[in-house]
């Protein structure tokens, strides 16, 4: 059997939590155009009689505006190391930006170590970008990674030379098969890291408590998500009590709503997602300026 770990990193929204969701076949971290949206670390586990991959899902990488922002850098730089496989998302319909560079950068930086990764690059969104477009995009990222190789050196040659580009759609599952083999082929021996009936290593408290924020998400806009936190304080039998954290009085009313009709919505959709008879109660604190608060953090695990 084949065993290992392959991290997915790239910056916000080019469809890390998608990727790992299709792969897996279940949906283990939540999606939204927001950007941030991953806030931790998620491993989601495909296990098949010849191997088991643990692919982790990592927080987009960008220029921090707060404390908060540069803990989920840090989480996502510490996906770099000790995995099998890197796999850097790039997007086929939009321009290879700065924040993809840094991210192409660091990867061939991480690979080209004596005992680094194999970088694996996937062009992701195929469907909105179109076969023409694709192959362009696909030779410009090519040449982009070349580039950055030849300006840190030799090891960085080597590990672009090895390097294997992908198109793919992580919506629809098209070319992510191949690019599943490739992270196998690159897998050494070895046992299981998790049992076959597990999918993802997040604690049922923290499913729900991401299944409440995804919903919010989907309702908020301009900066309210970031202010967001959801955590789950209370679970008895059926009954679930989930603290939704905001870091203004005014946010709280925004979260609300009118008469309490947006946060009805979200209580409606998430319990769609949950063990029928689940009771959900929703309660919205106010947890003053927490982004930025150390303590707080640390507090919400951060």
């Amino acid at each position: 059997m084949r065993s290992g770990f392959a991290s997915i990193v790239g910056r916000p929204n080019v469809g890390k939590s998608t990727l790992v969701n299709t792969i897996v076949g279940e949906k283990v971290t939540i999606t939204s155009s927001k950007a941030n949206t991953t806030r931790h670390q998620i491993r989601g586990v495909l296990t098949r009689p010849e191997y088991q991959v643990v692919f982790v899902d990592t927080p987009g990488l960008h220029r921090p505006k707060t404390r908060l922002g540069e803990r989920l850098n840090e989480a996502a730089l510490d996906a770099f190391a000790d995995v099998n496989v890197l796999i850097a998302l790039v997007e086929a319909n939009n321009a290879v930006g700065p924040g993809d560079k840094m991210v192409l950068g660091r990867a061939l930086d991480v690979a080209a170590r004596g005992d680094g990764p194999q970088l694996l690059v996937a062009v992701n969104k195929i469907d909105l970008a179109g076969a023409n477009r694709t192959a362009e995009q696909l030779q410009v990222v090519y040449s982009t990674v070349l580039d950055l190789a030849g300006e840190k050196g030799s090891r960085a040659l080597a590990a672009f030379e090895a390097a294997e580009f992908f198109p793919i759609c992580a919506r629809t599952g098209k070319g992510v098969g191949a690019l599943v083999d490739t992270v196998v082929s690159h897998l050494d021996e070895g046992p299981a890291y998790y049992p076959d009936e597990m999918i993802s290593d997040q604690g049922e408290a923290s499913r729900v408590a991401e299944l409440v924020r995804e919903q919010l998400l989907s309702r908020t806009r301009d900066e309210l998500p970031h202010a967001i936190h959801c955590q789950v304080t209370e679970w008895e039998d059926n009954r679930i009590r989930v603290e939704i954290l905001v870091e203004r009085d005014s946010q709280k009313g925004i979260v609300i709503g009118k008469g309490g009709e947006v946060l009805k919505e979200v209580g409606t959709e998430a319990r769609k997602q949950l063990p029928e008879g689940t009771y959900l109660e929703l309660v919205v604190r106010v947890e003053k300026n927490w982004q930025s608060r150390g303590e707080a953090l640390d507090r919400f695990g951060f």
